[in-house]
C-alpha cells in the first residue's frame, strides 16, 4: 500500500465514511472481504438500490455479483471514488454526489456522463457513456 493509500484509509476511518459504508454492506448482507490497496469488497449486496455495478462509500466497495468482479479499470474507478470521500470529508460527499447526479441527469439525461465525481473517476474505466449536453450552441 502506498502512503497515499494509507492516508486515504485513515482518513475515511476518522471521517466515518468506511464505518458507514460497513454498516450498507451489513444491511445488504454482503460478504467482506480485504481488498488491495486499503480497501474492501462488500460482495453479494442484496439490495437493489443504488442502481450500479458497484458502489463505494468511504473506502468499502459495494457489489452484487460475486467475488473476482472487481479488478481491472472498474477497481480503479472505485478506487477513486474512496479518494474522493477522504477528499470531501466523508459523507458529506454522498449529497454532494447526488446533487452532481442532478446536474447530470439536466444537462444530459445521464446520471454519469456529466456528474463530477464520476468524471473524475473516469467515465470509460465504468464503462459509462459521454452522451452530449442536450443543447447545443448556436454557431454564428
Amino acid at each position: 500500500m502506498t502512503g497515499g493509500q494509507r492516508v486515504r484509509q485513515v482518513v475515511n476511518w476518522l471521517n466515518l465514511s468506511t464505518l458507514f459504508g460497513l454498516l450498507v454492506a451489513r444491511l445488504g448482507r454482503a460478504r467482506l472481504t480485504r481488498g488491495p490497496h486499503g480497501l474492501i469488497f462488500a460482495h453479494g449486496y442484496r439490495i437493489p438500490f443504488p442502481i450500479a455495478n458497484a458502489f463505494t462509500v468511504g473506502n468499502v466497495i459495494v457489489t452484487k455479483y460475486p467475488e473476482g468482479f472487481l479488478q481491472g479499470r472498474l477497481l480503479a474507478h472505485e478506487a477513486r471514488h474512496a479518494t474522493q470521500y477522504a477528499c470531501c470529508l466523508g459523507i458529506v460527499m454522498i449529497p454532494l454526489y447526488v446533487a452532481a447526479l442532478a446536474v447530470s441527469v439536466a444537462v444530459c439525461g445521464h446520471r454519469a456522463s456529466w456528474n463530477v465525481f464520476e468524471r473524475l473517476a473516469g467515465l470509460d474505466d465504468a464503462g459509462y457513456p459521454r452522451t452530449p449536453v442536450r443543447w447545443r450552441r448556436a454557431t454564428g
